[in-house]
C-alpha cells in the first residue's frame, strides 16, 4: 500500500518533472533569450517562491547581467562577477558567510561548460525571516537543473547568432569582392597596341583591398597608367580606393598638368579620408610618338624601368609625399624619361616585397628586379611573377594586398 508520505513525494517529483519538461519544451520552441528569461523568472518567483534572482552570463570575454528580479538595479550593479563570484566552483549556501554585496542572497549557483564558467545564478528569499525551510534552499537542486538548461540555451543561441552574423558578413564580403573585381580592370580591359603591351596581377589579401591599378588611353597617341595603395586594408580601404578610382578617371586627361593633378587628387583624398588614411600613388603618362614618359611618384614604391639594350635598371622615384598626408603638398617634382625600344616597366605595391618569414617582416625588391631585369618578354616575366606570388601565398608570407602592373614598349 502506498502511504500518504509516498504519495506526497511522488506528487512533488511529478511536479518537478513537469517543470523541467515545460522549460525543455519552451527551449525547443526556439524562443528569444528575452522570452526564455521571462519564463525563467515567472517559474522561479511564482512556482518556486524565489524572491530574488540575478543571472550573469559570459559573452565576448565580458560578464553581463541578463536578469535582475526582486533586487534594486543599483544593488545588482555592485556585484562584480570576477571579484565576487568566480571563486565559487559549486552550489553554495551563502546565508551565513558572504561578501557584503551578496547580502540578502541565500545561494549561488555556478554553471560551467568544459571547465569554463559560463554563468552564475544568485537566488534569495523575499523575507529575511520565514517559517520552515527556505524556498531557495528547498528547491536548490531543481533550480540548478533549470538554470543549466537556460544558460546552455543562451550560450547556444549566442553562438548561433554569431554564426549567422559571420555568414551574413561573409556574403557581404563576397559581394564587395565581386564588385571590386569588376572595378579593377582585367588584362582584356587594359588598352593594347602594337607599340606597347600591358600585363597585371591583382590579389586582395582579405577578399577586398586598398590596392588599385589602371591604364587607359588618354588620347589616340597617349596612354595613362597608375598604381596606388591605401594605408590599411579591408572594407574601409576598398571604399576609399573605389572613390579614388572614380576621381582618377575624371581628372586624369591628356592635357592636365601632372603637378596640378596631384594637388587635385590630394584635395579629394583629404575630403574622403578625413585625415584617417592616405594613399601612395605612382602615375605616368606615355606618348607613343615621342616615346617620352612623364610621371609622379607620390610616396609609392619606385617602379622599375629596365632598358634591355643597355641592361640598365632605373628606379622611378621623383615625385612628392603621399596623398592625404598633408592638407597641401609643398613640392611636386615631375619625372621625365625617354623610353627606349624593348624597355619594360614594372610598378607594384608593397604586398609583394614586404613579407613575413615567421619571425619578422623582411622587405626587399631583389626578387622583383631579378624577374624583370633580363631579355625575356613581359609575358614571360609575368608567368614567373605569377609563380612567385602563388608560392608566397602558399607559404603564408603575404599579409597585404598585391598588385603589379607591367608595360613593355615595342
Amino acid at each position: 500500500m502506498v502511504t500518504h508520505i509516498k504519495k506526497r513525494r511522488l506528487r512533488i517529483y511529478k511536479d518537478r518533472l513537469n517543470i523541467i519538461l515545460d522549460i525543455a519544451q519552451t527551449i525547443n520552441q526556439d524562443h528569444s533569450i528575452e522570452d526564455l528569461l521571462s519564463e525563467f523568472e515567472i517559474l522561479l518567483r511564482e512556482e518556486l517562491e524565489v524572491g530574488k534572482i540575478l543571472v550573469f552570463t559570459s559573452a565576448d570575454n565580458k560578464w553581463h547581467n541578463l536578469l535582475v528580479s526582486g533586487v534594486p538595479v543599483t544593488e545588482a550593479a555592485k556585484i562584480n562577477v570576477e571579484e565576487h563570484l568566480l571563486k565559487y566552483k559549486g552550489i553554495e549556501n551563502i546565508t551565513m558567510e558572504h561578501p557584503p554585496c551578496l547580502k540578502g542572497f541565500d545561494a549561488v549557483i555556478p554553471l560551467y561548460h568544459r571547465y569554463r564558467a559560463i554563468g552564475f545564478i544568485l537566488i534569495g528569499d523575499v523575507e529575511e525571516e520565514h517559517q520552515g525551510i527556505s524556498p531557495t534552499i528547498k528547491h536548490l537542486k531543481l533550480i540548478q537543473i533549470i538554470s543549466n538548461l537556460i544558460i546552455v540555451f543562451i550560450e547556444n543561441k549566442r553562438m548561433q547568432n554569431a554564426l549567422l552574423e559571420q555568414q551574413a558578413l561573409q556574403r557581404e564580403l563576397e559581394l564587395a569582392s565581386r564588385i571590386q573585381q569588376q572595378l579593377v580592370p582585367s588584362v582584356e580591359q587594359l588598352p593594347q597596341s602594337t607599340k606597347f603591351k600591358i600585363r597585371s596581377i591583382y590579389h586582395p589579401h582579405l577578399g577586398v583591398g586598398g590596392d588599385y591599378y589602371d591604364a587607359f588611353m588618354l588620347s589616340r597617341n597617349t596612354v595613362g597608367f597608375c598604381v596606388a595603395d591605401v594605408s590599411g586594408k579591408g572594407i574601409s580601404a576598398a571604399i576609399l580606393m573605389s572613390n579614388f578610382q572614380a576621381v582618377m578617371r575624371t581628372l586624369f586627361t591628356a592635357r592636365v598638368n601632372l603637378k596640378t593633378l596631384i594637388h587635385q587628387l590630394n584635395a579629394r583624398v583629404n575630403e574622403s579620408a578625413n585625415n584617417e588614411k592616405f594613399i601612395t600613388l605612382f602615375i605616368g603618362r606615355y606618348n607613343l610618338l615621342t616615346r617620352r614618359m612623364s610621371y609622379v611618384n607620390a610616396g609609392h614604391l619606385p617602379p622599375l624601368l629596365y632598358d634591355k639594350n643597355r641592361k640598365h635598371l632605373l628606379s622611378l622615384e621623383k615625385g612628392s609625399i603621399g596623398l592625404g598626408m598633408l592638407d597641401f603638398i609643398p613640392t611636386v617634382e615631375v619625372g621625365r624619361v625617354r623610353v627606349r625600344k624593348g624597355a619594360k616597366l614594372l610598378a607594384f605595391t608593397d604586398g609583394i616585397v614586404e613579407l613575413d618569414d615567421g619571425s619578422q617582416v623582411e622587405s626587399g625588391t631583389e626578387d622583383i628586379e631579378r624577374i624583370l631585369a633580363n631579355s625575356n618578354s613581359l609575358d614571360e616575366n609575368f608567368e614567373e611573377l605569377n609563380v612567385e606570388v602563388d608560392a608566397l601565398l602558399e607559404k603564408g608570407s603575404v599579409f597585404d594586398d598585391i598588385s603589379l602592373l607591367g608595360m613593355e614598349f615595342m
